[in-house]
């Protein structure tokens, strides 16, 4: 649902080029985790000494303006969580053009840090601009910050337009509520914002107060998730307000306006039913959530009934999605007979094959002259000695080529297109045997049966059946809307009964317990047959 906040603030000398700095993440600001939140900025209307630089201008103000003038005013407005950061941009722009315009110095910033309470995007902008009315006449930083000269205009400084009326607050804040609902219009979102009071709309609730994040902290978890239970209901009230708000043209067709009244009355009801069950589900649901955070991935995969049937499956379709584009993304495996082929053609390499070539056929010419002499010319050649000679210089060049192809086994490029290969070999197979894995553990969960049989001597879970218990216990809290109470209460009751409990020392079927818990019944026996094998008279101390 979205929200409405517009407040508007006035900075003091001495403030308006950290405020600066703060708003876009720059100087101190930048580079920390805390002010990772920007998600836009930009400034305009800058004089030309500052319009590379804008910190020129702030601080010029902060130096110039003088002791009890305000360096710059701020518009801090709340942006719709529904809208893409794009269109939140381009809601800012469309404010400041019609709020500013071209008559004063201007930046802003939109920063989306995690809400306190909801943990979800807080989306904001806060738009800073100097009161300083902009003309056509050139001065310097000094000049542009002094006493307006009626008379003189140019030997004064820019005329200031405070805004500081609350006729003018009221306007601004009823502006930035039209171009808000006129952006939520045109991207298609049915919310609307109203800048009036709650008690000027008519709406008999009392305002929440703004808590912060150190508030937040400060509350128990009953209380936030009672706040929230109170936000969505307040909610739910406000849109049926709405809804009979729209009132029925009774001077039309008066069947026509009865079937609208019924419509809406029927709407309202079902509203009102959907609110009923919410307040019912939302107490088991938190209890729910709060049980199963004391419950041990171990135990998830091994005890049935602990998580939702369509949370396993979901988890498991989940992983198996990016299983599968992990897989497509491997790629296919080096020609490493290709590769070979082109380590060979290194200099050196190239050099002592060629070199090897003309010995080899050396060797064979000499040994092709022995076998084609005639009983005359071997009578005057000593064939022995010329055939030994052949055959050993073949035999060297054969352990020349196996030493280049060994050099080449060895070169950086064979070995890393090998390593490749082999580290894709073993992702795929990682993969593939994961997918094979899930595959059984759904079969297992559509029998209702537990996600893993674990064998008695394993203490550690598979990484796959870990992953899809842990994905399973984080989208399992949204999907209890669709179920009934009672099924709540059981999958509760019996995370309750299987919680995690500390060892009481470091026996080895304690800590295989602490691991796998066993159902509470079966844990005492165990830890009962502990006790009294500890004290039998043959037991070791």
């Amino acid at each position: 649902m979205a929200s409405y906040h517009c407040t508007v603030k006035v900075g003091a000398k001495g403030h308006a080029c950290a405020h600066a700095a703060y708003i876009s993440r720059e100087g101190k600001y930048s580079g920390k985790a805390r002010y990772e939140d920007l998600e836009a900025t930009a400034a305009g209307n800058m004089p030309p000494w500052a319009a590379r630089n804008t910190a020129h201008f702030w601080s010029a103000a902060d130096e110039h303006e003088r002791a009890n003038g305000a360096t710059y005013r701020e518009i801090e407005v709340a942006l719709p969580r529904e809208m893409t950061l794009e269109q939140r941009r381009a809601l800012v722009e469309d404010f400041v053009a019609r709020e500013i315009g071209d008559k004063h110095a201007y930046q802003w910033a939109i920063h989306t840090p995690k809400a306190a309470l909801e943990k979800g995007e807080q989306p904001h902008a806060h738009i800073m601009y100097s009161e300083r009315t902009r003309d056509d006449i050139e001065r310097d930083p000094e000049q542009y910050f002094k006493r307006y000269n009626g008379k003189a205009p140019a030997r004064g400084g820019c005329r200031k337009d405070s805004a500081g009326t609350e006729e003018r607050l009221q306007a601004t804040r009823q502006r930035w509520a039209e171009v808000q609902n006129a952006h939520l219009e045109r991207h298609g979102h049915q919310d609307r914002v109203d800048h009036r009071s709650l008690k000027t709309r008519g709406i008999s609730r009392v305002p929440e107060l703004h808590l912060g994040g150190s508030g937040v902290r400060a509350l128990r978890e009953p209380d936030i998730s009672a706040l929230l239970e109170r936000r969505i209901a307040e909610g739910e009230h406000e849109r049926a307000q709405r809804a009979v708000a729209s009132v029925i043209d009774l001077s039309g067709d008066l069947s026509a306006a009865r079937a609208e009244r019924d419509r809406q009355q029927a709407e309202l009801r079902r509203i009102g039913k959907e609110f009923a069950r919410e307040t019912t589900i939302a107490p088991l649901r938190s209890e729910y959530v709060r049980a199963l955070g004391r419950v041990t991935s171990e135990t998830l995969a091994t005890v049935p009934g602990l998580l939702p049937r369509t949370a396993l499956m979901q988890a498991m379709l989940d992983i198996g999605k990016t299983l599968h584009a992990e897989l497509e993304g491997i790629g296919k495996p080096l020609d490493l007979a290709a590769v070979k082929r082109a380590a060979m053609q290194a200099p050196g390499h190239h050099r002592r094959l060629a070199q090897l070539d003309v010995k080899e056929e050396y060797a064979r010419a000499t040994l092709d002259d022995v076998n084609s002499m005639g009983l005359i010319k071997r009578v005057f050649y000593d064939t022995r000695a010329m055939t030994a000679e052949a055959t050993q210089l073949l035999a060297d060049v054969q352990a020349g080529r196996e030493a280049v192809e060994a050099a080449v086994e060895q070169s950086p490029g064979v070995l890393a297109a090998q390593r490749f290969n082999s580290e894709n070999d073993a992702q795929r197979r990682r993969i593939l045997g994961t997918i094979k894995e899930m595959t059984e553990m759904a079969l297992r969960v559509k029998r209702d049966e537990a996600s893993f049989h674990r064998p008695a001597h394993m203490l550690r879970l598979p990484e796959s059946v870990a992953l899809v218990v842990e994905k399973a216990r984080q989208i399992a809290p949204p999907l209890l809307a669709g179920m009934a109470a009672g099924d709540i209460e059981r999958m509760t009751g019996k995370a309750l009964e299987v919680a995690w409990k500390k060892p009481e020392n470091s026996r080895e079927f304690q800590v295989q317990l602490s691991r796998f818990v066993l159902p509470a019944g079966e844990r005492v026996q165990q830890q009962e047959k502990a006790k009294q094998k500890k004290n039998s008279p043959g037991h070791e101390r």
